[in-house]
């Protein structure tokens, strides 16, 4: 059988530490994946200048799909968000970011399931007509909504609702002050929703849904909305059930894909075997998701359910004792 080739961006920080977990559990899990590793970050800029390079680029084209661990983007003028380059390049319009209870978790909620569809590459994060005053008095952004993104990013919303057999979409916005942007997203939302019958359709200002979420997070179900909002409510949700570590991502486009832990770099315990992967880990259970590897997902779920419910070899974070190695090592029997 011919071996997937995966693309694999270690990354910064506890991102090689946590993404090599992740590489072991999916070949325990019989995966089968063949791994072409690239730079991007600082990683890269040390060996070749560039944060993004060009041969990173190309494997990512070459290979369609990749799992890749968190990158740092030094702060300073010059420097463009890597994950936003990234989205923006390969045009990952939909970004996936689903959020679930475990038991073991140092969460205030049980029973949390819900799935952020944020659109990826539009609204405030466009870069559109950034200008800041010689004097510093005075700084401008654009935000660019556009039908036709408005329109994919709901209907990736609805179909995966579909596909999942899901029961509810609320579309979150800001049109009673953001006329126009918000305006047009609400809109499309509103006539994508008339395609669906089946599914219930709700619509909520994004104040409101914050407070929602704190409130009444089991009214959730799936979300779209668009890039800015997208980002701070998707974090929101990673609170429900026990912060970043235990949120994944996908950036998803017309035939390439990337998978990534959603957290930051941690340089401050980088190398000191102390990271939690399990962010990293569901986010490869997305993508075997995605390659339609459903069985592979499930028993690896399964195993990381498990050892995060028994508090076997957990981290600090999740409450234990122990480091990445003999979390991981504990998924890797349970396989």
């Amino acid at each position: 059988m011919t071996q997937r080739r995966i693309t694999v961006i270690p990354g910064d920080g506890i991102g090689p530490d946590i993404i090599e977990s992740a590489i072991q559990i999916l070949d325990k899990a019989g995966c089968n994946f063949a791994y072409d590793f690239a730079d991007a970050g600082l990683a890269a800029l040390q060996t070749s200048s560039e944060l993004l390079p060009k041969a990173t680029l190309d494997l990512i084209e070459q290979n369609k799909i990749a799992l890749k661990g968190p990158l740092t983007t030094p702060v300073g003028a010059g420097f463009t968000s890597i994950n936003v380059s990234l989205r923006k390049h390969f045009n990952l319009y939909a970004n996936l970011r689903p959020v679930v209870s475990f038991k073991g978790t140092r969460s205030r909620y049980e029973n949390i399931d819900i799935i952020t569809v944020r659109e990826n590459t539009e609204g405030m994060y466009s870069g559109a007509g950034q200008i800041i005053a010689d004097d510093g008095s005075e700084a401008e952004a654009k935000s660019i909504i556009t039908r036709a993104g408005a329109e994919r990013i709901c209907v990736a919303a609805y179909e995966l609702a579909k596909s999942e057999n899901r029961k509810k979409v609320t579309a979150i916005h800001k049109a009673n002050i953001l006329k126009t942007t918000s305006g047009l997203f609400l809109e499309v939302a509103r006539e994508v929703a008339k395609r669906y019958p089946e599914i219930e359709s709700e619509e909520m200002i994004v104040d409101a849904a914050c407070m929602n979420l704190v409130m009444y997070p089991e009214r959730f179900d799936v979300i779209v909305t668009t890039n800015l909002f997208g980002d701070i409510l998707s974090d929101l949700c990673a609170g429900l059930v026990g912060g970043l570590g235990m949120a994944p991502g996908a950036n998803i486009g017309e035939d390439i894909a990337i998978f990534e832990a959603v957290h930051g770099s941690a340089p401050d315990i980088a190398g000191k075997n102390l990271a939690n992967p399990t962010s990293v880990i569901l986010a490869s259970i997305q993508m075997l998701e995605h390659l339609e590897m459903k069985t592979e997902a499930n028993n690896i779920r399964n195993a990381v359910r498990d050892v995060i419910e028994s508090g076997d070899r957990t981290t600090r974070d999740l409450g234990g004792t122990h480091g990445t190695t003999d979390f991981t090592q504990a998924i890797l029997e349970r396989l």
